[in-house]
């Protein structure tokens, strides 16, 4: 409340005169909260202004702010005015304005400086968070209207972070010299979690899929844990927009999210989201055109180039995927300024959609320039390599959103904006890139379990964005039971300015585990370059130059207390083996990868093929031709709740010279085939129990996943699977000759599948992926080693 005594000394007048006057001014003070004594006089002069009270606001400064002039005649009203200019000011606490004579008097208090601002009760935000974010500012002015306002920002921010009953309220304390502390009061209040995600009008999918879209969580039993269920009430807009790509590109033209309402509980700790839909009948693609409209352009090399058939269920990616094979196949001709509009023809009666690609002539637009604002970390350069035109090229506003895509694909944003707008010719446009940096970097320190591999601890560096150049450093360090990992990577993806991927990398591994009785080291370095060969396939060339050691084999181990544990005769091959001491290997391959979920064709199944060769023998001691394949289908059904999998896996190795395979390179199949210890199966040596690989494996694994009709939240998913598979063959053959008994061993090391079944138990935690695996071998050899059980987590914190 600000206080003002107003006196002016005034000529004596009629009494009706007065009581008018009274009036109207008792009414205009009143109004603005503040009495003033009852004034009669019209019109002041003053010859004379004296300030009081002022320390740090010069008289000047005053006068001006009252807007009030020496000697210049000043009516009640006027007086009023100066008064409210100086309040509205924010320098002053209180304002006495006194006429005496004339002499004008201007008594004001100033408001003190802030000394120290505070936060009390905080503890899930950071006072240099919180501080970042209101307008308060240590050494300046102390403002109430401003900590009103800042005390509002400080709840609004609490409230983004999922605290909708928090609350803040501004205190001062006073000090000497006019200085003030201000406080901010925080009562944090619980987390508001999202109770419900409801789901209103849809058929084709249940509250479980579509729940799985959403960026927003329900809160389950770790809802201590899990930070996505609390409510942020901007991301339901993002949470829509997922909704309708989801139906988008499931055929679901029409799709709406009429309605996204949320509930605030009555004690403020809980919310309840619903999302009204209204999904419309899915729609396949109908009869198939192209057309040229270019005189001259025959449209059957346009048509060929086109990956669609009649019958799919219709998705954007679709189209705008064959359109843009057939405008670079424009590019690759020559042809500059040529679209191709894709023309849609409804068929309501049985549900399709006629595709009509029209080749036409475009408009003459070039691309004046780019301009790229908010990158403060990214170079421009790692910015402009994702569009496909530069400055003068011929403008495709399809390429543009493709580029705009390609830049939020990086990972390297929390946003980014890519717009046209008007050059400074009507053939000209300028495109508009906005960006805003996001932290590409991470230090991880981590725990992990493995009923094979034991405990191990993991520290890990990793940037994506290193020194803004959009290149790739990885350093890992992990130390298991029985092993050690260590290994650093940098990757520079756009190689020479092209589409170049090259990759180098330096690694040493050493093991001491309790399923080998013996050692292994290796160490040394890889190099690849990685390039495109179509629109989902890959191709990389690499060499590696490694140096491999086997040693410590003696058959023998320790047990707990310290004694000698014999484990029978030692093995021949591995005896052969181990004195070979360092063996030097240098090998180049290639790998081809085709994954047809880069181009998003069809969300409800996949496929992923690889196929790798190496060739050993470029120097070194190593001599072997090393190829192995992989390839995935997987399928999903009922709504896209069930997924079933087929994944195929072989491989060979085959020597050339004399030179024979040593343990470290041969296949066990470890990981591949479930239900069988780590070297639990293939060739072994029997009498010594020593496993020792094989040349060649072929696995065929059947999985099923499902829910388990747990809620969505938990994350608990089931499965079952089938393993079918074997590793086989080895240089020395079916029968060695032990050294020391002179007697031959038999060693199987023939094609004998193992086949195996299982349950399987899937939680997505907060704290990291567990799988439970359940197995059961239905053929299996006598030697072979089984788990029935088998439990990994990964923990990162």
């Amino acid at each position: 409340m600000h206080h003002t005594a107003f006196h002016v000394e005034k000529p004596k007048r009629d009494s009706s005169t007065r009581r008018i006057l009274t009036a109207l001014f008792l009414s205009t003070a009143t109004a603005s909260g503040v009495i003033f004594t009852p004034v009669v006089a019209q019109d002041y002069s003053f010859s004379a202004i004296t300030i009081e009270g002022n320390s740090t606001v010069d008289a000047a400064t005053i006068i001006g702010l009252a807007r009030i002039k020496r000697g210049a005649a000043l009516t009640t009203a006027q007086l009023n005015d100066a008064y409210q200019n100086l309040v509205r000011s924010g320098l002053f606490e209180t304002v006495e304005i006194t006429p005496a004579g004339n002499t004008l008097t201007i008594k004001v208090q100033e408001y003190p400086i802030i000394n120290f601002i505070n936060f009390e009760g905080n503890k899930r935000l950071k006072d240099e968070d919180l501080a970042e974010v209101i307008g308060s500012k240590v050494r300046r002015v102390y403002s109430p209207s401003q900590a009103e306002a800042d005390a509002a920002t400080l709840g609004e921010f609490y409230r983004a972070k999922g605290r909708m009953a928090a609350t803040v309220t501004p205190r001062i304390i006073r000090r000497s010299d006019s200085r003030v502390d201000l406080v901010f009061e925080i009562t944090e209040g619980r987390v508001t979690e999202i109770e419900r995600l409801a789901f209103v009008g849809n058929r084709a999918y249940s509250d479980r899929r579509l729940r799985q879209v959403l960026e927003t969580k329900q809160a389950g039993f770790l809802r201590q844990l899990i930070q996505r269920d609390t409510f942020v009430g901007e991301r339901l807009e993002v949470d829509k927009q997922l909704l309708r790509d989801f139906y988008l590109a499931r055929g679901y033209i029409d799709f709406q999210v009429t309605d996204a309402s949320a509930e605030v509980a009555r004690e403020r700790d809980a919310v309840f989201v619903s999302f009204t839909l209204r999904e419309g009948r899915q729609f396949r693609v109908g009869k198939i055109s192209t057309v040229s409209e270019i005189d001259g352009l025959d449209a059957s090399e346009f048509e060929a180039v086109q990956r669609i058939r009649e019958g799919v269920v219709y998705s954007p990616s679709v189209i705008e995927n064959n359109i843009a094979r057939m405008e670079n196949l424009a590019l690759r001709k020559g042809l500059n300024f040529v679209r191709v509009d894709p023309r849609i023809t409804r068929n309501d009666r049985d549900g399709t959609l006629d595709l009509e690609f029209a080749i036409v002539r475009g408009d003459r637009i070039f691309v004046e320039r780019i301009d790229i604002e908010g990158n403060t970390t990214t170079l421009d350069q790692v910015i402009r390599r994702e569009f496909n035109s530069a400055e003068g090229d011929p403008f495709n506003p399809r390429e543009i959103r493709q580029a705009a895509e390609r830049i939020r694909a990086l990972g390297f944003f929390a946003n980014a904006d890519v717009n046209a707008r008007q050059g400074s010719a009507a053939d000209q446009v300028i495109v508009d890139v906005n960006v805003e940096e996001q932290p590409t970097g991470s230090l991880s320190f981590g725990v992990s379990y493995g009923a094979i591999s034991g405990v191990g601890l993991n520290v890990g560096f990793s940037e994506t964005n290193f020194l803004g150049r959009g290149q790739a450093l990885s350093v890992n360090v992990s130390s298991g039971t029985d092993s050690v990992n260590s290994s650093v990577s940098f990757t520079e993806p756009a190689f020479l300015g092209r589409d170049l991927a090259l990759s180098f990398g330096l690694f040493y591994t050493e093991t001491d585990n309790e399923y080998a009785q013996y050692d292994t080291r290796s160490i040394g370095t890889n190099i690849g370059l990685a390039f495109p060969v179509g629109d989902l396939s890959t191709l990389q060339l690499r060499y590696a130059i490694s140096e491999n050691t086997l040693k410590n084999y003696d058959g023998l181990d320790l047990n707990s207390d310290g004694d000698t544990l014999d484990f029978g005769e030692l093995d021949p091959t591995l005896v052969k083996e181990t004195a070979r001491d360092a063996e030097i290997t240098s090998a180049i391959g290639y790998t081809y990868s085709y994954d047809n979920r880069i181009g998003g064709l069809s969300p409800d199944r996949s496929f992923v093929f690889r196929f790798s060769q190496d060739i050993a023998g470029l120097g070194g001691d190593a001599k072997y031709f090393k190829t192995e394949a992989f390839a995935m289908a997987e399928r999903k059904i009922l709504n896209e709740e069930f997924a079933l999998r087929a994944i195929f896996e072989a491989g060979a190795i085959n020597t050339y010279g004399s030179y024979e395979t040593r343990v470290n390179e041969r296949f066990f199949g470890n990981g591949k085939i479930r239900g069988f210890e780590s070297n639990g199966i293939g060739p072994r040596n029997t009498v010594s129990d020593d496993s020792l690989g094989g040349n060649y494996y072929a696995v065929a694994r059947f999985e099923a996943d499902f829910p388990l009709g747990l809620p969505e939240e938990y994350g608990i998913t089931g499965g079952l699977f089938m393993d079918v598979g074997s590793v086989w063959g080895l240089d020395g053959g079916p029968q060695q000759q032990n050294e020391t008994t002179g007697v031959l061993e038999s060693i199987d090391t023939s094609f004998n599948p193992r086949a195996t079944v299982g349950l399987s138990f899937v939680w997505e935690a907060p704290i990291g992926p567990l799988r439970f695996n359940f197995s059961k071998a239905l053929k299996k050899e006598d030697y072979d080693k089984e788990r029935s059980f088998d439990v990994s987590i990964s923990t990162k914190f």
